[in-house]
């Protein structure tokens, strides 16, 4: 027998959630207790683990950046018990030249049959290197000496 989700509110509370992930905290009850996370510089278990990486990049956002925005494009059921969210990470770097922060990328939540995510897989559509790329100022190669 085929289970059926409502994928609904979880679906809301990640619209509600995701867009203001860097200025306040999220909902953490739409999350399994061993919760396991990844994206291309952090992997680790658990909902202690999940709940801090939130509130490091909302610490280290208001600290670093001038400001700092997650635009959630969209949130949608990709496949039976798996809900994607497309978005860009946009922001300004409190330097003097203020180098912008751009990247786009997605997430991927697996839920379990209860209807609770247990595994979010964050992609991005550039390196990590690359990123920080972007905070150093360009220098024409044409005219170095």
């Amino acid at each position: 027998m085929a289970i059926e989700l409502n994928y609904d509110p979880i679906l809301e509370t990640l619209r509600r959630d995701l867009p203001t992930l860097f200025e306040r905290d999220i909902a953490y009850d739409i999350y399994t207790r061993d919760i396991f996370f990844k994206d291309p510089v952090n992997q680790f278990k658990g909902k202690l683990n999940y709940r801090i990486i939130f509130w490091t990049l909302r610490f280290h956002g208001g600290l670093f950046f001038s400001d700092l925005h997650f635009d959630l494009h969209d949130v949608r059921v990709e496949q039976d018990f798996v809900i994607r969210a497309d978005w860009t990470v946009r922001g300004t770097l409190r330097l003097p030249w203020r180098p912008p922060l751009l990247f786009n990328g997605y997430s991927l939540y697996t839920l379990n049959q209860a209807g609770q995510i247990y595994d979010h897989r964050d992609t991005w559509d550039r390196s990590p290197q690359a990123i920080l790329r972007q905070f150093w100022p360009h220098t024409d190669e044409n005219s170095l000496p």
